[in-house]
């Protein structure tokens, strides 16, 4: 095991390049099931999720390989194998399995997903919309059991705006007979990203991006190449921390309408952004004011951008107030902010920050992803040395940070763990 150190309090300058979207490649990983050819996926992001969801595929009987961010999936002899345990356990995103095995062989046994710990994330409303296809679904042993004699188009309307619904009904339905209405369906671009490839393999989709998308289903789906869109949330990290502690950092393959709800508050708080059609120019280092976001499907604040975000809010005068209205349980990060001096306190689904707070390098620990992320930010701008461990959960989502981190001008690095050092993190 290893932890990350970062010694605070070094201007970040220059050029980063974003990766692929993390949210997308996990959806479009599963979704090469359906095809009947070979499927080639470019410019994948270096990260944990992409080897975990090959691996799965191999296991089924996927012929994969992986070279230069360049994924290409044979799946012409892949079987409905059991998937009740193993990888499965280790990321959210294998639900998107469910989808995509019941669209190519009309079952699945697919164990119940792992990934981040944020409270309550159920899937029924996936459930409800494969039953809506006729699909019988039943919970055994801890594992999902899907069947079905036939998929049936059908029209769901979903009670709770979910992209991880929107997704795996999407993959059960475009090889489904006849037409399946998603009603209140979200609109992320994540969804229109993995709705281009299904189109460009033979599927027939209408709305992607609104909230109704229609699917007239085919028999079967060709192989193609796709290439990912960028991902917003990494683009959005780098930024908050540029607001932080950069002279003036170009934030290089982006897709700045994606981010439109973060620029908005961050020249609110006063903080420099300039756009062009693939970047997006940060200026930091200047007074920041305290401003309030509320996190809402999009196009609204992202909640993945919440927790480094409010690193950023130590550093604005004034009070600031965070509201999470998609995950109750996103607020870990905090108490390991206050290990380096914020000022917050939780009330209910809220955050209130009181700043500016001089953060101080301490021992902390990632709790999840953008938990994660909101550390290293709190790090960059704290002074001393900050060391976070946990790092299988960043390593899930920012590729290469480390090195993208250092060419920036930031001084951070990965130690290995001593065993003593090991111990203490599990018990923790």
């Amino acid at each position: 095991m290893e932890k990350l150190k970062i010694q605070g309090g070094y201007t970040l300058d220059g050029t980063v390049r974003i990766s692929g979207a993390k949210n997308s490649a996990v959806a479009l990983i599963p979704a090469t099931i359906l095809a009947e050819s070979p499927v080639t996926i470019e410019g994948l992001p270096d990260i944990s999720d992409v080897q975990i969801l090959s691996d799965l595929l191999e296991e089924i009987g996927g012929k994969v390989t992986y070279e230069n961010n360049e994924l290409t999936v044979n799946p012409t002899e892949m079987v409905s194998m059991p998937l009740p345990n193993g990888k499965v356990k280790k990321l959210r995103a294998s639900y998107y399995l469910m989808g995509a095995m019941l669209g190519r062989f009309k079952k699945a046994v697919i164990g119940l997903p792992g990934g981040c710990h944020l409270g309550p994330r159920p899937i029924d409303q996936h459930i409800k919309g494969f039953e809506a296809l006729g699909v019988q679904v039943t919970n055994e042993q801890g594992a999902i059991y899907l069947r079905a004699e036939e998929l049936k188009g059908a029209r769901i309307y979903l009670d709770v705006v979910s992209v991880g619904a929107t997704i795996n009904i999407m993959l059960a339905a475009v090889r489904a007979k006849g037409r399946t209405i998603i009603e209140n369906a979200a609109k992320e671009p994540e969804i229109i990203d993995v709705a281009t490839l299904l189109t460009n393999m033979g599927a027939r989709i209408k709305g992607a991006g609104t909230d109704v998308i229609r699917i007239d289903g085919v028999e079967q789906l060709r192989g193609c190449r796709h290439s990912i869109i960028p991902d917003r949330i990494e683009a959005g990290t780098y930024m908050i921390m540029a607001a932080g502690m950069g002279k003036e950092v170009l934030v290089d393959n982006v897709i700045p309408q994606h981010l439109e709800s973060l620029i908005a508050k961050m020249r609110e708080m006063g903080v420099r952004v300039e756009t062009n059609p693939e970047q997006v120019l940060v200026a930091g280092r200047q007074p920041l004011k305290a401003v309030d976001i509320k996190t809402l499907v999009y196009p609204g604040f992202p909640t993945d951008l919440q927790q480094p975000f409010t690193s950023l809010l130590t550093k604005a005068a004034g009070t600031s107030v965070v509201t999470d209205t998609i995950y109750s349980a996103r607020f870990k990060h905090i108490d390991e902010l206050r290990r380096m001096n914020a000022v917050i306190k939780v009330e209910g689904r809220s955050a209130i920050i009181n700043g500016p707070a001089q953060l101080q390098g301490a021992k902390v620990k990632a709790s999840d992803l953008r938990a994660g992320a909101a550390l290293v930010t709190a790090g960059l701008m704290a002074r001393g040395i900050t060391e976070v461990t946990g790092l299988e959960h960043i390593d899930r989502g920012y590729s290469h940070l480390v090195d993208k981190l250092s060419g920036l001008g930031a001084v951070i690095w990965r130690e290995r763990m001593t065993e003593q050092e090991i111990e203490q993190f599990q018990n923790s």
